[in-house]
């Protein structure tokens, strides 16, 4: 038998093949395209402690090998979240990572306090790509003392498992992933979106009404697994690569590179059904290469 599963903290997922926050909805979306609970875990829309309506239109832009979005965190918080989201989620046998965001500090823990509460739910993905209003916008996740102080709080606020979303957009990627590390972080997820703009020549405006956005897709895959190399390398707690999976190959790249999971983002907008299929072509190519777990590909580079 093979055995597809993989350890984060204290929680085991099933398979190596995650979903990516913004991407996959709550799961309830795409629970008619396939069965979830093939794959290894789901991470949720980003929950906010109050609704957020987002950015205004238009905020999705197609580019080459990619797309740019600026949706802007849109949610109905997180006390919609427990009421209208959570009871489906509480029903899946697949793992539930929520996906928590803010713009303050404090913001993340009540979050996790208001979820903890109702239950249900495996661990936490906290995304400190978000703009801190108290510091005039700069993005929490750019400064490792700041990124300490979020983890610490979090992981003050549960015992489940803390995953903490990394943004390329930093001088040092390292510097900040260890910052996590030391606060109690389980896992990193790396990477967040570059941030991209586009223009529209015939109007000579910029395609989204923010200006700039976040680049996902094929077209940042290379600068995700170099990120997931370099953080590999500085801490000791599992990686989620992040960034252009598109089919196995993609996996196979982040998983030899040292990621423990992966998680399907914009492939979803491509095709509902390219997570679970994932699953499968994965499961197919261990048995042809007589691989038994999971750990004989994972950190498997030769330099």
């Amino acid at each position: 038998m093979i055995d597809l599963s993989v350890k984060i903290g204290g929680l085991k997922f099933a398979n190596p093949i995650l979903t990516a926050s913004g991407t996959f909805g709550s799961g309830e979306e795409f629970s008619h395209f396939f069965d979830l609970n093939h794959l290894g875990g789901i991470v949720s829309k980003a929950v906010t402690p109050e609704p957020r309506i987002g950015n205004p239109s238009p905020r999705i832009a197609e580019t080459p090998c990619g797309m740019l979005n600026s949706i802007g965190l849109t949610n109905a918080g997180v006390k919609q979240f427990v009421k209208e989201k959570l009871p489906f989620l509480q029903s899946l046998e697949t793992k539930v990572i929520v996906n928590v965001a803010g713009k303050t500090i404090d913001d993340f823990s009540t979050v996790i306090k208001n979820i903890e509460d109702a239950g249900g739910v495996d661990g936490y993905e906290i995304n400190i790509s978000c703009p801190n209003v108290k510091e005039g916008g700069m993005a929490f996740g750019v400064d490792p003392i700041i990124t300490g102080k979020i983890t610490g709080q979090t992981r003050n606020a549960t015992d489940k498992c803390l995953i903490v979303k990394l943004s390329p957009n930093v001088t040092s990627i390292s510097d900040i992933a260890i910052a996590a590390e030391n606060e109690g972080a389980d896992g990193l997820s790396v990477i967040n979106t570059l941030v991209g703009m586009a223009v529209d020549v015939n109007t000579k405006r910029p395609k989204l009404a923010t200006v700039k956005g976040g680049l996902s897709g094929p077209a940042i895959k290379p600068v995700a697994i170099a990120k997931v190399f370099e953080v590999v390398n500085a801490v000791k707690i599992p990686v989620i690569g992040v960034g252009g999976i598109m089919e196995l190959n993609d996996v196979l790249e982040f998983l030899i590179t040292g990621a423990t999971a992966i998680q399907v983002g914009t492939a979803n907008f491509v095709s509902p059904q390219i997570s679970e299929q994932l699953v499968f072509d994965l499961k197919n190519y261990c048995q042809k290469n007589s691989i038994q777990t999971m750990a004989d590909i994972i950190g498997s580079l030769k330099i």
